[in-house]
């Protein structure tokens, strides 16, 4: 071989293992930037989640506060050190406060490194505090759930459970046991296992009765109360933002006994003043106490066609309320008069017919100072969807004598009443009222109370809510 022939051969060879060489190194270097921005990528997303978790802890110490301590408008920037105490990333959050149409709190959490600022990582969280709303049936006393009547969804009382009925749900008690009394059919005669006669009564299990839920572990006692001043101190804050950006309506002059709200499905609601009642009839509460009283509407008058809040802000009357028809969208209506008056004139809500939805994404709070009241002239069979709250009375549709003569022959008895969203009242409650052998004698043959599980998540508009967040959804974006 010639020497030119050689030289061009090592030439060729030179060249060969300079470009195998390039493109080794240019594979590291790849590799090695790679591997680099994974790592930093990593890291960032690390930060991006401790911003999460710092702000959820933020909110389990101040629940109200969104503005992360400094009552200024975000970003919110915070340095993230490694457990040596050096600062080697940042994360910046955004935090979007709850409102009256969406009860979740969302944070935006964005993290980077020191060493690469520009890979950054984002996840967006959203939480939301339990409202009064995720029980089926709230009650502040001792309550009973008869043989024909059947309940979906937890409730919780803080006082003792009967529950004969059917469920499907937990049923809790703030009592490890209670004195039943003789309007829940306890007496001498017929306190027997697993409740014994006491000096003070017949002493029960907080939970207990003929239902199958104990068999199946749904009785739970004794569980922490619910504190029902939270619908007092929201009732005071629902009244300024009726004024502030929803309907307000202050207490009628002249002989008016208050609205009717008639919704519509097309979103309004028809605004009527009542005129006239019906006679008085004669009724008792569980308390036994009884009165002459009417909440039939005989005659109204039709004032003005309204549409719902576009905010979700409440209706707020000072006077009594009477409600009915189908709901198109997200509102909450309160009837109370402020400051608080005593006992015999605080307001009422009335279930004046059935109540619907026009759709899945509608929901309706019924808040009552004192009573919600289902009257003596109800439909023999009554629909009611909506959360019906009475803050210091009862959800209740009162005793009403069987009698030969009107109304009380037609109207003491009805046949079916169904809800579907949640009761909650502080004092006894009933829509059915039996005799010492269970035949029922006043009020609905059959009870179906249904729960909406929509209420977990997305209560109503400003309802009441308490204890720490929990986390409804987590995701990254870009």
């Amino acid at each position: 071989m010639k020497k030119g022939e050689i030289a061009i051969l090592f030439l060729f060879f030179l060249t060969l293992a300079s470009l195998l060489l390039l493109g080794l190194s240019q594979f590291v270097l790849v590799h090695w930037k790679q591997t680099f921005y994974n790592e930093a990528s990593t890291e960032a997303f690390e930060i991006a989640e401790a911003g999460i978790e710092y702000y959820r802890w933020h909110l389990s110490h101040d629940p109200t506060d969104f503005q992360d301590g400094t009552g200024s408008p975000g970003p919110y920037i915070h340095d993230y050190k490694d457990p040596e105490g050096n600062v080697i990333g940042k994360f910046s959050l955004e935090i979007i406060p709850p409102s009256g149409c969406d009860p979740t709190v969302k944070i935006i959490s964005t993290g980077w490194t020191l060493k690469k600022p520009q890979i950054k990582r984002k996840i967006k969280a959203r939480y939301t505090r339990k409202s009064l709303a995720s029980f089926s049936f709230l009650t502040n006393e001792d309550v009973w759930f008869g043989e024909n009547e059947s309940l979906s969804g937890p409730f919780h009382s803080n006082g003792g459970i009967r529950m004969d009925g059917s469920q499907n749900s937990l049923s809790s008690s703030a009592k490890e046991t209670y004195i039943c009394r003789w309007y829940h059919g306890c007496s001498f005669s017929n306190c027997s296992s697993p409740c014994s006669w006491t000096a003070q009564g017949c002493e029960c299990p907080g939970v207990w009765g003929k239902g199958e839920g104990g068999n199946e572990g749904l009785w739970k006692f004794p569980v922490p109360i619910v504190d029902f001043d939270l619908i007092t101190y929201e009732i005071s804050l629902l009244k300024q933002k009726a004024q502030d950006s929803g309907y307000y309506f202050p207490t009628p002059a002249g002989q008016t006994k208050g609205y009717l709200l008639s919704f519509k499905e097309d979103g309004t609601f028809d605004l009527y003043r009542i005129k006239t009642l019906y006679p008085p009839v004669y009724g008792c509460d569980p308390d036994g106490k009884c009165a002459w009283e009417s909440w039939d509407i005989k005659d109204k008058e039709f004032i003005d066609n309204l549409p719902l809040p576009q905010d979700c802000s409440p209706i707020f009357a000072e006077t009594n309320l009477w409600i009915e028809g189908k709901v198109n969208g997200r509102v909450t209506v309160v009837a109370a008069k402020l400051p608080e008056p005593g006992e015999v004139n605080q307001a009422n809500i009335i279930i004046n017919g059935n109540i619907d939805y026009a759709n899945d994404n509608s929901v309706l709070a019924m808040i009552a100072q004192k009573n919600v009241l289902v009257p003596l002239r109800s439909p023999d069979n009554l629909y009611i969807k909506g959360v019906m709250v009475a803050q210091n009375g009862r959800v209740v549709r009162y005793y009403y004598p069987p009698s030969d003569s009107e109304p009380y022959k037609t109207y003491a008895i009805r046949n079916y009443i169904e809800t579907y969203g949640a009761i909650i009242t502080k004092k006894v409650w009933t829509f059915t009222w039996v005799n010492s052998s269970g035949n029922v004698v006043s009020g609905y043959q059959t009870t179906n109370m249904m729960y909406d599980t929509n209420l977990d998540s997305f209560p109503p508009p400003y309802f009441p809510t308490y204890g720490e967040y929990k986390i409804l959804s987590w995701e990254e974006i870009p």
